[in-house]
């Protein structure tokens, strides 16, 4: 088969779920398991796959499944345990006190604390955490959904304390050759892997700057009474003071300390400076801005799960012992992946399977104490004795938190296992590429010298079938590699503007979609979610695309590997 046929082929599933899902509006609980069947098909009778090797595929998508089930199950415990406690009720009124205008609000939360733990625990739990929080201080459900997505863009290519450089670039490009040419160039792996990083921090700063604005701007477009863009607007001076109280120590954390720190630094600082602004009104706008009552709201705009607040008993607390837990879960995620001893108890209790069905390389494994599910649980236990709470109360969050997990895991027992068909599709009877490879290869055929325009787009697309910066950077890097040493480009860069690409297309990605939604009880209407953030996710690769372009062609970027 010609390359435009098997591209054509390995893109079929991921049109079709655009179609279903965007264009007629499908729930994914009845689009997903549609495309899971074709892309089996496709692996099965086009790419020449054994049987067993998509079976394979598919149990290691239902393991991985169930980690990401622990995740939501986590952070819907953690909000509905806080419910109870009374902790819901003295943040939403601490939140009054810092600023009441929903814009603020949905910078501060989604925008500085999502980075935060982005930064921290990353494969995303910024949504799964920020999503529900909104929803429980006022957000309908659907705005707290695509306000936690949009997140999933700027501190994501530093994400989990770096891993999708340190994990992702690092395994998906040939180190050990590349170490080598570089020794003889005089520089080394860890100086090339330093320049990579530094990059991605300039590039994720001059285009994610402007990520609070467009978060605003949705808000009100969407969300508001008017519909207006104007209403959004009214918060541009906050919005880009916010949106540089994060990206300026972050890039500067990025080129001068490596790739773990940037978004945990990032945030951490942003979120110190944009609170104490915000409490003394500094560039916040006079007029403040709010939804329209609840019982004008669109009813696809709610969620199954609903914070009624006025039905429980009131504890008085005040603003920092209910915030504790929330802070507790950023100072533990941290310990845990920083401190190698902490890694390693954390990760002492593991269940894991290689060479499923004796599939060579299809492995999976649960760590259920260092997913931030596992801390996350911990949280809600230590949480149950620090607001002194009764065991039915207790009892009445975890009873709750386990009804929404069912539709949530039916659409994932299907959207996983498709992706991993699709990427490990490269071993086969045929001796052809992967999927995600055939297609990225025809689009490097197609474009020529205008290629660092279109790689960004090959890491967005990685992520969307994976729903992981870090397996885009597996999949795609080593591919990059090689496009921009035949082209004479420089390989850092393009490296580099993969991994954004990669941390864009997190927007889009269809399971992380379904995550964030199912911890607000939303399922069933990721299409709605998927029409807005495609517009964001088209700004970010379209933009980082235009600087790599310049980058080559007008500043003439090169680095220790450029061909003279």
């Amino acid at each position: 088969m010609s390359s435009g046929v098997l591209a054509s082929l390995a893109l079929f599933p991921i049109l079709l779920a655009g179609i279903l899902l965007i264009g007629l509006r499908w729930p994914a609980r009845r689009a997903m398991p549609l495309v899971y069947l074709v892309t089996a098909a496709i692996g099965l009778l086009a790419w020449d796959m054994s049987l067993n090797r998509i079976l394979a595929s598919t149990l290691q998508g239902l393991i991985i499944t169930l980690g990401l089930l622990w995740i939501i199950f986590g952070a819907i415990l953690l909000l509905n345990t806080l419910k109870h406690s009374g902790g819901i009720t003295a943040i939403r009124a601490g939140f009054a006190t810092i600023s009441p205008d929903r814009r603020i609000q949905a910078i501060i939360i989604a925008w500085l604390f999502g980075c935060f733990i982005e930064g921290a625990s990353g494969f995303g739990t910024p949504a799964a955490i920020a999503a529900p929080l909104l929803v429980a201080i006022g957000f309908p459900a659907m705005a707290a959904v695509l306000m936690g997505m949009l997140v999933q863009s700027t501190p994501v290519s530093f994400g989990a304390v770096g891993t999708p450089i340190l994990v992702g670039v690092t395994t998906g490009l040939d180190s050990v050759a590349i170490g080598a040419d570089l020794a003889a160039q005089g520089s080394s792996w860890d100086a090339y892997l330093m320049l990579i990083s530094a990059k991605v921090a300039i590039i994720h700063a001059i285009v994610g700057t402007i990520m609070p604005l467009i978060m605003a701007l949705m808000l009100t477009r969407y969300f508001g009474k008017e519909k207006s863009w104007r209403a959004g607007f009214e918060v541009l001076p906050f919005a880009l003071f916010a949106g540089l109280a994060f990206t300026i120590p972050y890039m500067l954390t990025g080129v001068f300390l490596g790739p773990e720190f940037p978004s945990l630094l990032g945030g951490l600082v942003g979120l110190g400076i944009v609170t104490t602004a915000a409490r003394f009104g500094f560039l916040v706008p006079k007029t403040t801005w709010d939804f329209a009552d609840r019982k004008d709201w669109p009813s696809e705009w709610l969620g199954s799960i609903e914070m009624k607040l006025d039905e429980l008993t009131a504890k008085p607390m005040g603003s920092f012992r209910a915030w504790l837990p929330y802070m507790l879960v950023g100072v533990i995620l941290v310990i845990s992946r920083v401190f190698p001893e902490a890694t390693a108890l954390f990760r002492a209790v593991s269940f894991s399977a290689s060479n499923l069905l004796g599939e060579a390389g299809i492995s999976a494994g649960i760590e259920p104490f260092y997913l931030p599910g596992g801390i996350l649980v911990l949280v809600v236990l230590a949480t149950f004795f620090l607001h002194r709470m009764q065991v039915k109360e207790l009892a009445s969050a975890v009873k709750e938190s386990s009804n929404v997990l069912l539709s949530a895991g039916f659409v994932l027992l299907f959207t996983v296992p498709m992706v991993r068909i699709l990427i490990n599709s490269g071993v086969n009877a045929g001796d052809l590429p992967s999927m995600p490879i055939a297609m990225a290869s025809f689009a490097a055929d197609s474009v020529g010298g205008v290629y660092p325009l279109v790689a960004p787009m090959i890491g967005a697309l990685g992520a969307f079938l994976a729903g992981s910066n870090t397996v885009s950077n597996m999949m795609f890097s080593q591919f990059q590699f090689g496009v921009a040493s035949n082209l004479g480009l420089s390989t850092a860069l393009i490296v580099a503007v993969q991994a954004i690409g990669a941390a864009a297309g997190n927007m889009v990605a269809i399971h992380n979609v379904v995550a964030a939604s199912a911890t607000v009880g939303l399922l069933g209407r990721e299409g709605a979610t998927l029409r807005k953030t495609i517009w964001p996710t088209l700004y970010y690769v379209l933009m980082t695309g235009l600087i790599a372009l310049i980058a080559v062609y007008v500043l003439g970027v090169t680095d220790p590997l450029q061909t003279p």
